[in-house]
């Protein structure tokens, strides 16, 4: 299987679809998704989408609680475009009829979530992800120079002389082939899959940061990975997203005993930023020897269920009632910060390869993510990086970074067996999860490198096997986090070293990028 169009789209979230439809106003163009287009990170957004439309915001206030939650790395001129371009990309949403909740007068709901400084968040119910991506799928489905390519896994970019010519594929398991493209967007999402303990779908394994990384694309911030505070953490049953709405309408976090418990580490309470909550989690949970749950019990239960009825039936699937019942939670991993570096316009480091939404590192996040605020970045860089590959090939202008360069090994590894993804992903939540240090990270490196080895000696036949394709991208993606996270020693925002428990921006306050060379 052979195809050529002029720009290739690989992801089929907010990012990639939105890409598409500005993209098919200037030639054809080809998407492809290894799985459902219901299975991306965007159908599983629960809270909904930031922007400055209510009244008492403004962009300003809303960069403000952006860069206090990126702890210090974000990049300014990244987050002046993020929002102050996210209203009108969210007007065009508006206006191409996405059903957001809305008040009696017809203007859009806003509800806030924690490190907002007020009521921004556009939902519908607590599945706004899936209604956005319900919109975007109906006007790519219907235009003609949109060509979906579904069940069709990237496998690897094809890049000569410097430049991105496309992506190798294989289609339905069997068939292989090449997308040839003069425009290339990786728009593949997240990674939450390389950790044990995650909020993702089982398609979020970095397969897009791999890929360019293996390319000789720059990759940058992967040390900063987010855990989110609230996710549902009952025996037996799956993990299952708490959206931060919950706690922006009251919902409150309790230990044992039933004692609210988040002022006793941060001033903010259960309202404070990500990171913290997750920590403020585990230490009491340290604390008391018991776990601690998630409660909307003083909350009118007709509210909770018609404002969170996609969380109330996941509650109910597991025995419980989320207005009445006190819900179990712990954190788990839910955002990448970093990723594939690009520029403004998603320009990467490789002539005619581009990359926007989670899978690219922008700087708009800095050591950690303002909740909301992906969909939106997904939505903002989307249209850009469109808008720049139709645009004469320029290089990317990537921001002051140090580069580390580290040829890769290519050498036949020792005599070990390819680990099955589950003990990759226990390695790594055990080693690189919330809480890292030296010694624990550096154990997880030395055998995630020589894994990493093995997959690259292995034939390449053995990418007709998913299994071996899921491996391979969450080794490749655990070496990157785990090389990023032993360098940066410092704790700040997503990243925290139980051996080096402070912030430092004298040494630390800086961006550091990978550059894999063979």
């Amino acid at each position: 299987m052979d195809v050529r169009g002029d720009f290739l789209v690989i992801g089929s979230g907010i990012a990639g679809l939105r890409a598409a439809l500005t993209l098919a106003e200037s030639g054809d163009v080809v998407v492809l998704t290894k799985a459902d287009p219901g299975e991306s990170n965007t159908g599983y957004a629960q809270g909904g989408i930031a922007a400055a439309l209510g009244p008492d915001d403004s962009p300003a206030l809303h960069a403000r609680d952006t860069i206090a939650a990126g702890d210090g790395l974000c990049d300014p001129e990244a987050v002046d475009v993020l929002v102050s371009e996210g209203p009108k990309y969210v007007v065009e949403l508006l206006s191409w009829g996405v059903q957001f909740d809305r008040e009696t007068d017809g203007a859009p709901a806003l509800a806030r979530e924690a490190a907002h400084s007020v009521r921004r968040v556009l939902h519908a119910h607590d599945a706004t992800g899936r209604e956005i991506a319900r919109l975007l799928w109906s006007r790519v489905s219907v235009n003609p120079r949109i060509r979906v390519l579904q069940d069709t896994a990237a496998t690897g970019l094809v890049v000569a002389n410097g430049s991105c010519a496309g992506a190798r594929c294989l289609r339905g398991g069997l068939e292989a082939g090449t997308i040839a493209a003069a425009r290339t967007l990786v728009a593949t999402g997240g990674a939450g899959q390389v950790f044990r303990e995650t909020t993702n779908p089982s398609v979020a394994t970095g397969d897009g940061i791999t890929m360019a990384a293996d390319a000789g694309a720059r990759v940058a911030d992967l040390e900063f990975i987010q855990f989110h505070p609230t996710v549902m953490s009952v025996p037996g049953q799956p993990r299952f997203l708490l959206s931060e709405a919950l706690r922006g309408e009251g919902a409150r976090l309790v230990n044992d005993a039933g004692e609210r418990f988040m002022e006793r580490y941060e001033p903010a309470g259960d309202l404070a930023s990500r990171d913290l909550v997750s920590r403020a989690i585990v230490r009491e949970m340290e604390r008391t020897h018991a776990p601690v749950s998630l409660t909307l019990a003083h909350l009118d239960p007709v509210f909770v269920h018609q404002r969170f009825p996609t969380i109330a039936q996941a509650c109910a699937r597991a025995g419980l009632d989320l207005a009445a019942d006190r819900i179990p939670v712990s954190p788990a991993a839910h955002y990448v910060m970093g990723g594939v570096e690009t520029d403004l316009e998603g320009r990467t480091s490789i002539h005619g390869l581009f990359a926007a939404g989670e899978v690219a590192c922008t700087g708009v996040h800095g050591a950690n993510r303002l909740a909301s605020n992906s969909l939106l970045e997904g939505l903002v860089f989307g249209a850009r990086a469109a808008d720049a590959m139709t645009a004469p090939v320029r290089a990317a202008r990537l921001r002051e970074s140090d580069v580390v360069v580290r040829a890769t090994d290519a050498r036949r590894p020792p005599s070990i067996d390819l680990p099955a993804a589950d003990d990759v992903r226990a390695l790594m939540w055990r080693n690189c999860g919330l809480l890292r240090e030296h010694h624990g990270m550096q154990a997880a490196l030395t055998r995630l490198e020589a894994w990493r080895a093995l997959v690259a000696a292995a034939p390449a036949s053995r990418l007709a096997d998913a299994e071996f394709r899921r491996v391979r991208s969450i080794v490749s993606v655990g070496v990157l986090v785990a090389r990023a996270a032993l360098r940066r020693e410092e704790s700040r925002g997503g990243h925290f070293r139980s051996d080096f428990p402070n912030r430092d921006d004298i040494k630390w306050r800086k961006h550091i990028a990978d550059r894999l060379t063979t």
